[in-house]
């Protein structure tokens, strides 16, 4: 096996003899491993650090591989593709058949695990939430499809409670696609009318894990679209919603729903 460690320290060089094909390919099955070492601290922080590098060819051999990976029956396969197809599009990488995958993929991940102790950080909910977040800044990806997307993720049936700040990660990738300017302002609350029907719906008793979980990215998109959201995590400035008052008085009247008090 390649010393990946070795090359992260020589800032990337590859050794003589090994192409960008075979490390892309051999990286390409690390991020199967069920070894988090070696899988998240090495293949994904190498390949990912690589993609800028690499040829067109190269970048779309790598998307398909990921594309594939959604239907991988490993956890931690499935959970590293939105994070490699992330780079990639941002990147100027895109095919729609990469969209139609994940499309498909996020809502119905059933393991919502955040980190676990074998194999590590598998993050199915945050991880996904990059992607989307990547996609609905993508001039090629309608944004309103992304919002829409994120309401699925969020009323699927589960009975995990998001701990791992993944409310967080799908509160900033809904907050990335609410900036985008071809939103109408029905298109940029409407996403939110199932959830409000599934609050109104919601009986006494305990709050179902769905519940809380949306409940939870709602006040961090309601908090990012008052303060604007960066473009990356800790850079560059503030950017505006399309609809930003718009957007803050139908969060503020979903989330009433569930916190009358709020008023």
């Amino acid at each position: 096996m390649t010393d990946w460690r070795a090359i992260l320290d020589d800032d990337l060089r590859l050794p003589d003899g090994l192409s960008p094909a075979a490390a892309v390919a051999e990286l390409t099955e690390a991020l199967r491993s069920p070894d988090p070492v070696l899988r998240d601290e090495l293949a994904l922080t190498v390949l990912a650090d690589l993609v800028p590098t690499l040829d067109r060819g190269l970048r779309q051999a790598l998307g398909a591989s990921m594309e594939a990976r959604f239907q991988d029956p490993e956890i931690q396969a499935r959970t590293l593709a939105p994070l490699i197809l992330a780079e990639l599009v941002r990147h100027g990488e895109f095919q729609p058949s990469w969209l139609a995958a994940f499309e498909a993929w996020y809502p119905a991940e059933t393991d919502l695990r955040g980190y676990d102790q074998e194999l590590g950080w598998l993050h199915a909910v945050a991880h996904g939430a990059d992607l989307l977040g990547v996609f609905g800044r993508c001039p090629h990806v309608d944004p309103a499809s992304m919002l829409r997307l994120a309401a699925e993720r969020l009323l699927a049936p589960t009975g995990f409670v998001l701990r791992d700040q993944e409310d967080d990660r799908l509160g900033y990738a809904l907050a990335l696609t609410s900036t985008r300017l071809e939103l109408t302002e029905a298109e940029s609350v409407g996403w939110l009318d199932p959830i409000a029907a599934d609050f109104e719906a919601a009986g006494s008793g305990p709050v179902p894990p769905p519940a809380s979980n949306t409940m939870r990215t709602l006040r961090v998109l309601y908090l990012l679209a008052d303060r604007g959201v960066l473009p990356t995590w800790a850079a560059g400035d503030p950017m505006p919603f399309a609809h930003r008052d718009r957007v803050k008085r139908r969060l503020a009247e979903v989330l009433s729903l569930a916190a009358p008090f709020a008023g």
